[in-house]
């Protein structure tokens, strides 16, 4: 990777565009949400009403994504010697939690209770339509601003829009785009339900819309927190950067063999990198201590999202240690082909 596309790739995840695209979600939301409050109790509608409870979930939700850019760029020290930036993945968790929590069983209870409990007639019909609408638009707006942030993302590391999101380790932009595509279905749900109860008089279809809103609300809970129990497990390094880095090392003159490669998240474009390597032979303790000070230095400019590099020299014929690689990977780490 070159320094520009790397440039292009901190730029792309940096705390200023995310927190840009969560700021204006925010006030998207929160304004949304009120409005949605009011046409709920003003119509009878539990379609309004779990539309609302989604607001609000994700009012809270982008609230605790400000908390994790604010808190993971804080620097290391003695308690924390890795940084903070793990804290990213831990607040983004909390927020999938809290929409399952406080959107969707809200919005599955509504739509049971309206279902079951038969025909509740609706009044000021107009105010909900007049809502949806404007709340399409705001969630336009911040849809489209986070939709950029994936488009700039998924350029930067040269790939689609959805392989960025797989892949991503920038769990603020991937929770905000999520939750603002499921605004946007669940907008186009409650139009439904709304407009289907007028046309039928019958409450059920109003009930079903907001069972919906809570089971589509429910997915991105789950996936959401899928993906940051990952991040906070230990997940490893985009597969791409393992790989250069390994053709890089493999390409030194002063290394044998490469027996052993494990990186880390350490937080959003924060890699740690523990490399074994078989060195020449012919090398004294001196030579040994050059290689590595200048391979960690011609790693950490190619790879600026390396933040911690340990080096350790050991022999590749060494049994129990191919058993570990093998174990792990289920072939040596030194072979081309991808494991």
């Amino acid at each position: 990777m070159s320094d520009d596309k790397s440039a292009a790739e901190n730029d792309s995840h940096g705390g200023g565009e995310s927190t840009a695209t969560v700021l204006v979600a925010l006030g998207a939301n929160a304004l949304i949400g009120v409005l949605k409050l009011v046409a709920g109790l003003l119509t009878g509608s539990a379609a309004m009403l779990a539309e609302a409870a989604h607001s609000v979930a994700d009012t809270v939700t982008e609230g605790l994504l400000l908390t994790a850019l604010r808190r993971s760029e804080k620097p290391a020290d003695r308690r924390h010697p890795f940084g903070y930036g793990k804290e990213r993945f831990f607040w983004a968790l909390i927020a999938a939690v809290s929409i399952f929590v406080s959107g969707a069983l809200f919005a599955i209870y509504e739509g049971i209770r309206t279902i079951i409990g038969g025909e509740e007639e609706q009044t000021l019909i107009w105010v909900a339509y007049a809502v949806l609408g404007a709340s399409f638009v705001l969630e336009g707006i911040s849809w489209l601003q986070a939709a950029r942030q994936v488009r700039s993302g998924s350029a930067a590391h040269d790939q689609t829009a959805l392989q960025f999101l797989r892949s991503t380790d920038d769990p603020t932009v991937k929770t905000v785009f999520f939750e603002d595509s499921a605004a946007l279905v669940g907008l186009v749900l409650a139009l439904a339900g709304v407009g289907l109860h007028q046309l039928t008089g019958s409450g059920f279809f109003d009930g079903l819309a907001s069972l919906l809103i809570g089971l589509l609300l429910s997915g991105v809970a789950y996936i959401l927190g899928r993906t940051n129990k990952g991040l906070l497990i230990g997940q490893q390094a985009d597969r791409r950067l393992v790989f250069a880095v390994r053709d890089r090392l493999a390409a030194r003159p002063e290394v044998d063999s490469v027996v052993d490669l494990l990186t880390m998240m350490l937080g959003t474009d924060r890699v740690l990198l523990c490399a074994r390597l078989d060195l020449d032979d012919a090398l004294g303790a001196a030579d040994v201590e050059r290689a590595c000070v200048d391979i960690d230095t011609t790693l950490r400019a190619e790879f600026p999202e390396l933040d911690e590099i340990f080096l350790e020299p050991v022999p590749r014929n060494d049994e129990r240690m191919r058993a570990r690689v093998l174990e792990r990977y289920g072939r040596d780490i030194g072979q081309p082909e991808e494991a």
